[in-house]
């Protein structure tokens, strides 16, 4: 049985009982000159964003997308040897010969001999500069390992089209965990590859040094555009960990109506409820109907914590707000006549919070009303923000929650 790796990216991986405890995210080899490499194992992503080391030869079944394997999975962190390579990490995009010609891997296949051992045997190929894509419209070439020369040298950029197309279904939060683990060169090609949503997506799901590290070796024109089509409050906390000066930089480089937010929020002081709020909550004027409420809860660029609720005030309904009035939940909204306005059905019961709160108080307060929201205004009365509880998590967390945990061998 032949099985191209990068169509393994993502597969659920089920124990004999068939649990799904993880997925793969890569398959470990040894290259070793001109003969085909031995492939080990495979690398399998549990939670929380724990990466095991999976035996090739305790895998039964790689079948209608799944794999299941035999035996009890050693939980130790996975630790990548030197002799050891990455196929999808490291092999992908590389530029290679054959027959004369220089070509882009966009993937390798793996086949099990007679005698029980896997092997790399293929390796699927386009000719460099191509955007020829392997699972969308088939390779420009399949060759034996044999025919490939080049996957020892060192390749300064090695670019990362073939990496994304394998990881192209994965959610940020996953992309950012595989871009964790590997190589800072490979990090940066990859980052660079992907379009500024993506990446800005992506970018919020990284830990701090990796956020920096990114940042600093993209253009500053095109860190500005990312910083752009982050949101706001993840952008000012992104700020806050790089000098004055670079922040102070990057910012000037942002278009006024993207950075006026982001300097709004970098007034407050950390862990208060004006520094881990969103400045971009779901605002509409209490003459607004539900149906226009609804429509807004729709649009999928929202956060789900964010759509939770539609805070009400007078005009203008862009933060900083004209006087707040109230919210609705969405479960209210889902109960009322889709003519109905907001005015006449939101909840003005529910106090907001200030902003100099700190994160202890903004905890307990959403704690005490069950809530996943709570609008923030200033003294004015005029709604400034909104602390969802995902914004609460993220700074009542250690700083290296993003990490892979597993230190010491402990969970």
């Amino acid at each position: 049985m032949r099985i191209f790796i990068a169509r393994l990216a993502g597969t659920p991986v089920f124990d004999p009982a068939g649990d799904q405890i993880g997925r793969v995210r890569d398959v470990v080899v040894t290259v070793a000159g001109s003969a085909p490499p031995h492939v080990h194992g495979l690398v399998v992503e549990m939670q929380p964003r724990r990466r095991v080391f999976l035996p090739i030869t305790r895998v039964l079944t790689v079948e209608a997308g799944a794999l299941v394997f035999s035996g009890r999975l050693n939980m130790r962190r996975f630790e990548q040897r030197a002799s050891e390579t990455l196929v999808i990490g490291e092999m992908l995009d590389l530029s290679v010969e054959v027959d004369g010609e220089r070509m882009t891997v966009l993937d390798l296949a793996m086949e099990k001999t007679r005698t029980s051992e896997w092997m790399i045997t293929k390796v699927a190929l386009a000719r460099s500069g191509g955007t020829l894509g392997l699972r969308r419209r088939g390779a420009s070439r399949i060759v034996d390992w044999r025919e490939v020369r080049g996957f020892s040298a060192v390749q300064k950029d090695q670019g990362a089209a073939s990496l994304l197309a394998a990881f192209e279904t994965m959610r940020a939060a996953d992309l950012a965990s595989a871009l964790h683990t590997l190589s800072d060169k490979r990090r940066v090609e990859v980052a660079s590859a992907l379009d500024d949503v993506r990446l800005a997506d992506v970018l919020e799901e990284l830990p701090e040094r990796d956020q920096i590290g990114i940042l600093s070796r993209l253009h500053p024109e095109r860190a500005a555009d990312v910083l752009e089509e982050m949101r706001p409050d993840d952008a000012a906390d992104l700020l806050q960990d790089l000098s004055p000066e670079q922040a102070e930089a990057l910012m000037a480089l942002m278009e006024p109506e993207e950075a006026a937010p982001v300097r709004r929020l970098l007034v407050y002081p950390e862990n208060t409820a004006g520094g881990i709020m969103t400045s971009e909550p779901l605002i509409l004027p209490p003459t607004a109907a539900v149906a226009e409420a609804l429509a807004v809860i729709r649009q999928q660029d929202h956060i789900p914590a964010v759509a939770t609720q539609v805070y009400v005030t007078r005009p203008p309904v862009e933060t900083p707000t004209g006087r707040f009035l109230g919210l609705v939940h969405f479960q209210r909204l889902l109960r009322e006549p889709p003519s109905t306005l907001l005015g006449t059905v939101m909840d003005d019961s529910l106090d907001p919070i200030r902003p100099d709160l700190t994160l202890r108080q903004v905890t307990s307060y959403l704690a005490t009303y069950d809530l996943v929201a709570v609008p923030v205004v200033d003294d004015a009365g005029r709604l400034v923000g909104a602390v969802t509880v995902d914004d609460v998590l993220d700074h009542l967390l250690p700083g290296d929650w993003r990490e892979e945990e597993d230190r010491g061998g402990n969970p």
